[in-house]
């Protein structure tokens, strides 16, 4: 009955938030990755200094969580749609 529905919208949503923070790690661990190709020593005083590995990291958090969020949204609309027709 009722509390059927609940338990089913629970369990959805708890895969859903898995699937979320899945996506979330992918992405910030592929910026991660693609970050090291970019030629940091150019443009920072100290590349190898902890400033600079702080700022290679609060990089790829930011790159990361875009693409996911775009992700994960662009998940999100795609499954509302197909439940419009």
């Amino acid at each position: 009955g009722e509390t059927d529905k609940w338990n089913e919208a629970a369990k959805y949503a708890s895969v859903m938030n898995m699937v979320d923070i899945a996506v979330y790690i992918m992405c910030i661990g592929l910026a991660w990755w693609a970050l090291q190709a970019f030629r940091f020593d150019v443009l920072l005083k100290q590349p190898k200094g902890a400033q600079a590995i702080m700022l290679q990291i609060l990089l790829a958090i930011g790159l990361g969580h875009l693409v996911a969020s775009f992700f994960i949204q662009y998940l999100g609309l795609s499954m509302g749609f197909g439940q419009m027709f």
